[in-house]
């Protein structure tokens, strides 16, 4: 299934929703945004070490592990849409969980490592969904939103971080 057939169309989740191109299935999506982690330069994040593009934001390892920590809590709101349970769930702080994460206290393989093991896990979830539970709606804290909703949401997340790490912490490198 591919994201036309996503409704309601979550807003605000939107945004990365319509980072994945048109075209791409589901199960396909997410084996190709496992390929964009092994093909991210880690030459070029290693070089930039914990600089940031501005005051205020993060470090190239505390967006990684943004990212897993992110998937981990949008896979079990469809986990939860997925067996039909109703109960709303709530936000989360992710400047908190970011401030908290001791990311930088971590190698860049062992983030990266850790990113595919959530993803493949991802994978294995959403290989074996019927269309049915693909298509079940749960509500998160603002909007309503299906399974394949948050699917795709996953894997436009790491593409809209990925697209900043390339557009504003790359070019600091040709400034050094």
């Amino acid at each position: 299934m591919n994201k036309s057939a996503i409704h309601p169309m979550p807003g605000y989740f939107d945004r990365y929703i319509d980072q994945v191109p048109e075209d791409l299935e589901m199960v396909p999506a997410i084996q190709k945004s496992i390929l964009d982690i092994y093909q991210l330069d880690k030459e070029k994040v290693a070089n930039l070490g914990d600089q940031v593009y501005a005051p205020g934001k993060w470090t190239i390892k505390q967006i990684l592990l943004h990212i897993a920590d992110t998937e981990r809590i949008f896979i079990y709101r469809a986990l939860r849409f997925a067996r039909k349970d109703s109960t709303p769930v709530q936000p989360f702080e992710e400047d908190l969980f970011a401030e908290n994460s001791n990311a930088g206290e971590r190698t860049l393989e062992s983030l990266l490592d850790e990113l595919v093991a959530v993803r493949q896990s991802t994978l294995a979830f959403y290989k074996n969904l019927s269309d049915e539970q693909l298509l079940s709606v749960g509500n998160t804290y603002n909007t309503q939103m299906s399974v394949l909703a948050v699917g795709f949401t996953i894997v436009g997340h790491q593409t809209h971080h990925f697209r900043i790490i390339e557009d504003r912490y790359f070019p600091l490198l040709n400034a050094q």
